[in-house]
């Protein structure tokens, strides 16, 4: 009897086990490979190494990248050294990145874990960036202010709040969905709709002209979490327009295997330019 029991426990184990494995590679998307879809004019960008989680472009043509992102079970180049902001004019015939200095006595530049980062500009033209920091595996909001002639960010204010993600557009990484929300006057959301997609929908950047959303996106997201130099994570833009019409259009604009470029995480465009960030890897400029 003891024999039985031990069997049928087992059996149950390994039906369970192959429950979760099928859920947790169908999440990660585990078995899709990418063909791949090439762009004219496509370099990698001189002086990124250790990733390009996120990004943003200015009307200015300027763009700030967030480099060095250490975030647990995800492979680092350089697991040692604090991140950082970087800088891109992208107006410069051939645009080369510039690590901007960061002062202010408060702020401690070693813990500096920079993830996802966004810009304002005030009445007076004087701009601002946040940056979504991870110091010692805790979530703030460092608020910079630019000091464009220093080339360098001033430190002004760490903002920790429980509640401190809300968003209009929402990326759910391993369900593979968009979710549309409507903001309201007094800062509630509405659900509006949902999105599916056949691949790990990460950061959302919105074309401020056409109001088009670009989606840096890993095909395969069990190669992110698992590395293997021998078989990269791919790379993937998706771009959707019309987002809110009952008809959204979605178009796989760049795809890539990992011998380029591993692990997109960011798009963004301007004056016909694309640049793609990644979680650890590199960056690459493109020609649309």
């Amino acid at each position: 009897m003891a024999k039985l029991i031990s069997l049928t426990l087992l059996g149950m184990g390994l039906a369970l086990f192959r429950n979760h494995q099928s859920s947790y590679q169908t999440r990660l998307n585990a078995l899709r490979e990418v063909q791949p879809i090439e762009l004219p004019n496509c370099n990698l960008v001189k002086g990124i190494e250790t990733g390009s989680e996120d990004l943003e472009i200015l009307p200015n043509g300027l763009a700030f990248i967030s480099s060095g992102l250490k975030y647990p079970g995800i492979k680092s180049f350089n697991p040692n050294s604090p991140g950082k902001i970087l800088l891109m004019d992208l107006n410069e015939e051939d645009p080369t990145v510039l690590e901007l200095g960061i002062t202010g006595s408060k702020f401690d530049l070693s813990s500096f874990n920079p993830h996802g980062i966004s810009t304002f500009t005030d009445e007076d033209n004087a701009m601002y960036l946040l940056v979504v920091n991870h110091p010692d595996a805790k979530s703030t909001v460092e608020l910079f202010k630019f000091q464009e002639e220093e080339k360098s960010l001033l430190h002004l204010k760490t903002i920790r709040h429980k509640l401190l993600p809300k968003y209009v557009y929402i990326a759910e990484l391993l369900a593979h969905k968009i979710h549309v929300y409507e903001k309201h006057a007094n800062w509630t959301l509405t659900p509006l709709k949902s999105l599916d997609f056949n691949t790990l929908v990460d950061n959302i950047s919105v074309d401020p002209e056409t109001g088009d959303l670009w989606v840096g996106c890993h095909p395969n997201g069990m190669k992110i979490f698992f590395y293997d130099s021998e078989n990269p994570p791919a790379s993937e833009v998706l771009r959707i327009q019309n987002i809110l019409t009952e008809e959204p259009k979605v178009t796989q604009v760049y795809a890539e295997n990992g011998t380029v470029l591993q692990g997109s995480t960011v798009a963004s465009v301007y004056k016909g330019k694309l640049l793609i960030g990644t979680v650890f890897h590199k960056a690459l400029y493109c020609e649309l």
